[in-house]
């Protein structure tokens, strides 16, 4: 099984000058820490008006930064939301082709819609049809990665002319996609489309092995990629915290992780929210002491828990685990003491045997890929002789300022008034 950390950069109130300064720089140490310990994916949300939440409204810019001060760990857009009243899908595809760039080929391209109101309604987006604008808005984008020219789109939601997006991805056709799940159901879209399923929902091992049977069923048998590749990777979101002492590890990180299930739920469930002004740390302190006790909560504890933990998970098929470590008031050095501690003494029981895992998963998943891949309709390129030419708005006028000598009887483009 592989691993990855993922931040929403929570920020609780009160919010002290240079907060979030100073907890955007901690996050990049903490990707710097995990590429060196051999972690294998950082993940970054976009969330836009989630106070408190999560302060990450522009993930790839994080992500930009992150890859030039690392070597290996990959780069994951958990998730980009994609609806075209968020990102219009060309600047998406742009963003993810430039990353890759400056990245040497590290990208991981998550794709999704949201649930909030804050953030549909700040941008505009309806909560009707906003599945529909996803899926659109993630295919083309995918085909624009991927074609040369992108031969243009009349849809319901999106449409463009015949463009040539660039640059173009390090990885071909395009880097690996992924949609956000929080259901049963939506792991089965993210299989019938080729997705890889990064399942921000917390489960326990006995209920994932029926979430990643029925994923690798659907792949094997109703897959129709909405990408030109397939995916297919599962991953699962824990809690996280490891510490010598199990009651230590709580005590650092039990706190942190239960802000980010009251605040998940503040934002889109329960939640009464006045920007600028409501204090959900504040709320959280007054409820948290008759929240249910969570237990041992997988993902926080000793090595010998984690290990134990995670071994539920790997059994049953989970590709990757991915550490809610950064959440609510959750401390830099002790995150960073965490992870060392994780990659030290619970890591290498799981890196053994992944190289001959994922090769026979490989082998066994390929027809299954290649049948999806000849049930797909790919968007038709254009005939060499189709491809429109596109005159610039400005018009041919002589040079009235040309020199004698210099140039004259030279045309040169003025902008045409009548063109604005």
């Amino acid at each position: 099984m592989k691993f990855g950390i993922f931040y929403e950069h929570q920020l609780p109130r009160p919010w002290a000058e240079g907060a979030e300064q100073k907890l955007y720089n901690e996050a990049l140490d903490q990707v710097e820490l995990a590429d060196k310990l051999g972690i294998d994916y950082a993940w970054e949300v976009e969330h836009h008006f989630l106070e408190e939440y999560s302060h990450s409204s522009a993930p790839e810019v994080f992500l930009a930064a992150c890859s030039q001060r690392t070597k290996n760990i990959r780069l994951g857009h958990g998730i980009r939301l994609m609806p075209p009243g968020f990102n219009h899908p060309a600047k998406v595809a742009a963003t993810i082709a430039t990353l890759d760039l400056v990245s040497n080929g590290r990208v991981e391209f998550g794709t999704g819609e949201s649930a909030s109101r804050m953030e549909l309604e700040g941008f505009g987006v309806g909560r009707k049809g906003k599945q529909d604008m996803w899926r659109e808005a993630t295919e083309q984008a995918a085909n624009m990665l991927a074609m040369d020219p992108y031969p243009g789109y009349e849809g319901k939601y999106f449409s463009m002319p015949c463009r040539n997006l660039v640059p173009k991805p390090i990885q071909k056709p395009h880097p690996p996609m992924w949609m956000a799940c929080s259901s049963r159901e939506m792991i089965h879209l993210a299989a019938k489309l080729g997705l890889g399923a990064l399942t921000f929902a917390f489960i326990d091992p006995d209920e994932a092995k029926h979430w990643v049977e029925d994923y690798y069923q659907t792949i094997e048998t109703e897959c129709v990629p909405i990408g030109h590749t397939v995916n297919a990777n599962i991953a699962m979101v824990t809690g996280f915290s490891c510490h010598a002492d199990a009651a230590e590890a709580r005590r650092r990180g039990l706190d942190g992780f239960r802000f980010f299930g009251f605040a998940l739920g503040y934002y889109y469930m329960f939640g009464n929210h006045k920007p600028g002004r409501s204090d959900i740390w504040n709320q959280f302190e007054s409820v948290k002491d008759s929240m249910p006790d969570p237990g041992t909560f997988g993902g926080i504890g000793s090595p010998d828990d984690l290990r134990a933990h995670l071994h539920k998970f790997a059994d049953v098929g989970v590709d990757q685990a991915i550490f809610i470590q950064q959440g609510g008031n959750n401390r830099h050095e002790h995150i960073c003491q965490s992870l060392e501690t994780f990659a030290r003494e619970v890591m290498p029981d799981f890196k053994a045997n992944e190289e001959q895992r994922e090769r026979e998963k490989a082998e066994r998943l390929a027809p299954a890929i290649e049948a999806a891949l000849a049930r797909k309709k790919f968007l038709a390129p254009l005939d060499e002789n189709a491809i429109p030419s596109y005159r610039a708005y400005g018009r041919v006028v002589p040079d009235d300022n040309a020199q004698p000598g210099g140039g004259a009887g030279l045309n040169v483009p003025r902008e045409d008034p009548g063109q604005s």
